[in-house]
C-alpha cells in the first residue's frame, strides 16, 4: 500500500518538472489545431448550405475524434494526471493535461463541423437556386443527413454508457476499452477522407469544403508525426503512422480541391472577357431578377419560399390578363369567340 502511495506521489512529482520547450510545443499545437477548423466553420456559415461536404466524411471524423478523445481520458497515465492535479499546483495541473486538450479541440471542432452539416444541409432541392434537374440524383439526401445524424449520436452513447458501467462495475476492463477506443478512431480516421476526395472529385468544385484549412492542416499533420517519432522512434509507427496516412490522404484531397478552384477562376476569367452573358434580366419588364410569364423552373430564380410564392403569383396574374388566344391558359383559343367558318 505504502509502495502505491509512493509510486503515486512520484507520479504526481513528474508534473511539476515542466519543460518549457514541450510546454510551448503544446501550446502551439492547442492554438494551431483551434485556428485550423475556424475557416471550415466560417465557409460554412458565410454560403448558407453545407453543399460539397461528404455527409460519410462528417460521420467518419466525428465518431474518430470521439473514439480518440474518450481513449486519451481512459489511458491510465491519464487519469493519474487527473487524480495529480488535486495535490499540484493550477499551472503544473494545465500543462500537464495539454495533451488530453490537445484531442479536446479536435473534437469540440469537429463536432461543431457535424452540427453546422446538419443546420446548413439543403433538406429541400427547390431552395436552391444553383439545383439542376439532372444533378438532383447525385446531392446527398434528408435521409443520408438523418443517418449520419443517427449513427454520430448512437457512437457517442454508447461511448459514454460503455464507459459508465465499466467505471462503475468492471474498473480493471478500462484499460482494455481505451485500447478499443484506440484502434476504432486509427481505422476510422484511416478512411476519414476517401468519401470527401470521392465526392470532391465527382462534383468537381470544392463547395463549402474549406483550402485554407486544408492548408493549415496537412503540413501540420506531417509536423505532429515528425514529433511522435522523435519521441517514439520505428517502435511507434502505429501511433505515428496513422498522422502520415491521414496527412497524406488530406494533401491529395487539396491537390483537388485547387485543381478545381482554379479551374473555376479561369472559366470565370474567361467568360468575363467575352462580355457580360444574356440572362433574364428585365426580359419580363420588371427591373428585378425575376422570371416573366414564360419563365420555366422559377424555384431556380427565389431565395426563399416567400419569394418563389411571389413568382407564382406573378405568373398567374400574367397568364389571367393574356389576351393572345395561343397564350391563353386552359388550352388554344377564345372562348369567346366562334370560330364557325361556315358561317357568312
Amino acid at each position: 500500500m505504502e509502495s502505491l502511495v509512493q509510486m503515486r506521489e512520484d507520479l504526481c512529482e513528474n508534473l511539476r518538472h515542466v519543460s518549457v520547450v514541450n510546454l510551448i510545443i503544446s501550446v502551439l499545437i492547442v492554438v494551431g489545431m483551434l485556428i485550423s477548423y475556424l475557416p471550415q466553420h466560417v465557409r460554412i456559415i458565410q454560403r448558407g448550405t453545407s453543399e460539397g461536404i461528404s455527409p460519410y466524411f462528417v460521420l467518419l471524423g466525428t465518431t474518430s475524434a470521439t473514439s480518440a478523445f474518450a481513449n486519451i481520458l481512459l489511458l491510465p497515465q491519464s487519469r493519474q494526471d487527473v487524480a495529480c492535479c488535486k495535490d499540484i499546483e493550477t499551472f503544473h495541473c494545465v500543462a500537464g493535461l495539454l495533451g488530453i486538450a490537445q484531442l479536446a479541440v479536435q473534437w469540440a471542432s469537429f463536432s461543431f463541423i457535424f452540427v453546422l452539416f446538419l443546420v446548413f444541409f439543403r433538406y429541400n432541392p427547390a431552395e436552391d437556386p444553383d439545383n439542376e434537374e439532372d444533378l438532383d440524383e447525385d446531392k446527398p439526401r434528408w435521409q443520408t443527413a438523418l443517418l449520419v445524424a443517427s449513427l454520430t449520436i448512437l457512437h457517442g452513447l454508447v461511448v459514454i454508457i460503455v464507459t459508465g458501467v465499466l467505471s462503475t462495475l468492471a474498473h480493471d476492463h478500462l484499460g482494455a476499452w481505451a485500447n478499443i477506443l484506440g484502434i476504432m478512431a486509427a481505422m476510422l480516421a484511416a478512411v476519414q477522407y476517401i468519401p470527401q476526395i470521392w465526392t470532391t472529385y465527382h462534383l468537381k468544385h470544392v463547395g463549402s469544403l474549406s483550402i485554407p484549412m486544408m492548408c493549415i492542416q496537412t503540413p501540420g499533420g506531417f509536423v505532429f508525426a515528425g514529433s511522435l517519432f522523435a519521441r517514439l522512434g520505428w517502435a511507434g509507427w502505429s501511433s505515428w503512422g496513422i498522422f502520415i496516412l491521414t496527412a497524406v490522404m488530406q494533401g491529395s484531397l487539396l491537390y483537388m480541391a485547387i485543381y478545381y478552384e482554379i479551374q473555376a477562376r479561369n472559366r470565370s476569367a474567361l467568360g468575363s472577357s467575352h462580355g457580360p452573358h444574356p440572362s433574364h434580366l428585365f426580359a419580363n419588364g420588371f427591373d428585378d431578377d425575376t422570371p416573366g410569364r414564360f419563365s420555366s423552373h422559377p424555384e431556380h430564380y427565389a431565395e426563399t419560399p416567400e419569394q418563389l410564392q411571389t413568382i407564382l403569383d406573378r405568373q398567374e396574374s400574367d397568364a389571367a390578363a393574356e389576351t393572345a388566344p395561343l397564350l391563353k391558359p386552359g388550352g388554344i383559343g377564345d372562348p369567346h369567340r366562334n370560330y364557325d367558318t361556315n358561317r357568312g
